[in-house]
Parts: C-alpha cells; structure tokens; sequence
C-alpha cells in the first residue's frame, strides 16, 4: 500500500536509533518502518553522533544537523518535507520555530516517548523528597511544545487522560500510539528450561539505574535471604561505573553490561524485575517479558497503562517485601508461572498487536493531510505560541550563530 507515495518525510531524531539499546530506538524503528511501508520518501536527520551501536537505517537519505545554524534553513527549504515528526520535545525546540518558518505547511507530529514532566516530577519526589508537582517548569517547555504541533503521539493513555484533564490539551491534538508487536510464533524455554531473575534496560535512562540501585540494596537482600539459591542477572547499554560497582557473584548478583539480544536474556530466566520507582509511559522491558514468555514482577509505576482490564503476567507489588515474597512464588510455582505467561500474551494480543494501530493511524494522517488549516485553526493556543516562540527563539538561535563564528 503506497498511500504515501510521493510524500517526503522528515524525522529530526534526538539521537541515532538503536534498538538493541533501549525501547526508545525500537519505538523509532517502528516508525520508520511503518512510513516506508507506506511509499514515503524519507529522511532522518539528528544533531547527534552515530554510535557503534546505531542501527543502519537502510532505504533511508541520512543527515547530519547542526542546532543554531542557518545551513538547516537551508536543508529544510530544498527539501520542502511534507510532514516532520519531532523525536522528543527538546528536538521540536530547537527545530520546530525553523520549520514552522520554512515549511508552513508541513504536518507537524511530536512523538513524545513518554511524558518527560510526569517522569522528573516522580523523580524528583522518590529521589529528592520533594512534594510531587506535575507543573513544574519541564512541563511549561514540554505542553508548550505539544500545543505547537499538529499531532502528538502517546504510548499512554493514563498520559493521554492527564494531558487532557490537567493541561487542558485538546483530544484532537493527541494520538494513542503504543510501543506495538507483531504477530509472531516465538519458540520459547519451557518453565523447567528457564533459570534465575534477570532485568534489563538502557543505563542512560534514570529510572533502570536507580531501580537497580534499588534492586540490590533493597529487594536482593530480602530476596536473597529468603531464596538462597536464587540469582539475578543484570543486563543494559552504558552502565555506569556505581552499576558495575554492583557486580557481585558471591551474593549471586550479576552485572554484564550491554546484552547482544534481549531476547536471549529475557527469554532464559524465569522471572523479570523490574520494582520500577519512577518514571512513565510503555516500559520496554515489560513489553518483551511478555512478548518472550517471562512473567514479570513489578510496581504500579512499572505498569501503569499498560494491562488495561487484564490481569498482570505476574505480579504487581507495593512493597519490598511483598515484591519479594511475590517474585519468589512466581518462580517457585508452576502453575502460577504458566498462568502469569498466559496473561502476558493475553495482555499482547488484545492491547499491543500491530494490527490494534497501523489502520488507524494511517487514517489520522490523512485526515490530517486533507484538514490540517481547519485543525489549525481550531488550536489558537498552539498558534499564539507559535507567534511567540518564532519571535524569541529565531533571535536567541541568531544570536547564538553570530557568537560562534566569532
């Protein structure tokens, strides 16, 4: 299907993707996808360097941006895009005014990965004990943001429902969008092939490194006090050095660092986690437990939005002990275990499945292809902003590129 045949298709990506690193570069991935399936023109373009580790995006025209620079004036006016999609809200900062003067007529679609101002509000509040407070100043930066575009994608409806009762956001400028799966038969370990706890997740992300943290000063001397035999396998891009400091085999605590597949991890134990403190939207980690067969223990905060009406595969927990005396069970108890397996998939085939998203997503392109003035003008918030933020950021981004070629 060529509905976007002859549509040109900017991606400004916060950084290169890498899908083996982190749900973020899968999520991106999909999309990319997704518009190439559909006949799209594409081009990603991001301010970051390339890792080792970043995928190839093959099919794909790559460019490498400068912030503070006329050159993607430039760029952006040869290449006359037909849509933008923002990875993140700080990339539509530092490129949305550009675009806006020199595309004015592009769809402008913020992917937001999870909501950030929700996420540092509960790290504030577990880490730094201050009172929770959702309108913090991420928040006036981030909705403002979201009001600039067109559409904003969201992998949460509990974020979706706060961005419409707490910031007042417009249902029209929101579209559900989770993290999906495809409909696949995997070969997996059966309960008596599978051995020990693992976690895994990308160490540059605040909350896997303090849910580790966490873990082994927390839950693993409970756990292990109550398990002797148990171990628990630590897995994750760019750990740090406190993270390796945890490394311990004599407690049968293991950190190794970045793993090769995520699959292979996770599909060999027997139970995931992930005592999540803080944070927000779809939590990868959890996504593939299910999609891999590994029933998952974790908190309300780890799966908020995420089972719906279904029943857990696992258990969600509200205290060390309870997490511990929970994780123990699920390991212990195969019939527990097979029943937790059956909910994950469950959970997967009636919330997650590609075939839930792609129609109607493409449809809400369209239509916003067909209507974009009249969705535009329905959104006067996101047009005063617009003025204004043309107006400050244009000079201070000006300003900033006379400084440097000094």
């Amino acid at each position: 299907m060529n509905a976007f045949k002859n549509k040109r298709i900017l991606i400004i990506g916060f950084v290169w993707p890498e899908p083996k690193s982190s749900a973020a570069g899968s999520r991106m991935m999909q999309l990319i996808s997704f518009f190439k399936d559909k006949g799209a023109e594409i081009t990603f373009a991001s301010t970051a360097v390339k890792s080792e580790f970043s995928e190839e995006l093959i099919g794909i025209d790559c460019k490498q941006i400068s912030l503070n620079c006329t050159s993607f004036d430039i760029f952006i006016s040869d290449l006359q895009p037909d849509l933008v999609l923002f990875d993140r809200f700080m990339t539509e900062e530092q490129f949305g005014w550009r675009v806006a003067e020199h595309c004015p007529n592009a769809l402008r679609m913020l992917d937001t990965e999870d909501l950030h101002c929700l996420r540092e509000a509960r790290r504030l509040n577990v880490l730094k004990n201050k009172l929770f407070n959702l309108n913090n100043d991420l928040a006036k930066r981030e909705i403002a943001s979201i009001f600039r575009c067109d559409v904003t994608l969201m992998v949460s409806e509990f974020e979706m429902e706060l961005l419409q009762t707490n910031f007042k956001v417009p249902s029209f400028l929101l579209f559900y969008l989770p993290i999906w799966v495809e409909n696949e038969t995997l070969d997996l370990p059966s309960f008596e092939e599978r051995d020990d706890f693992v976690f895994i997740g990308n160490f540059l992300h605040a909350p896997n490194h303090d849910t580790v943290i966490y873990l082994k000063e927390e839950i693993w001397p409970l756990l292990s006090k109550k398990f002797p035999e148990a171990k628990l396998q630590i897995y994750g891009a760019y750990p740090t050095t406190k993270i390796k400091s945890l490394h311990q085999p004599k407690l049968n605590f293991f950190v190794h660092g970045r793993a090769e597949s995520s699959f292979e991890v996770i599909s060999k134990a027997r139970v995931l986690l992930a005592p999540i403190r803080f944070g927000a939207g779809i939590k990868g980690k959890l996504l593939e437990a299910m999609q891999f067969g590994t029933p998952s223990v974790t908190t309300t905060i780890g799966a908020e939005a995420m089972n719906g009406d279904f029943l857990w595969n696992g258990c969600i927990s509200v205290s060390p002990e309870d997490f511990t005396e929970k994780a123990k069970e699920l390991y212990q108890s195969k019939s527990i275990w097979m029943q937790a397996q059956q909910n994950g998939f469950e959970i997967l085939r009636n919330r997650f499945s590609k075939d839930l998203f792609e129609i109607t997503f493409l449809e809400m392109i369209l239509d916003k292809f067909e209507n974009l003035e009249n969705y535009r003008v329905q959104n006067f918030i996101g047009s005063m902003l617009i003025h204004h933020f043309l107006q400050s950021t244009k000079f201070m981004a000006k300003w900033i590129e006379e400084k440097n070629k000094a």
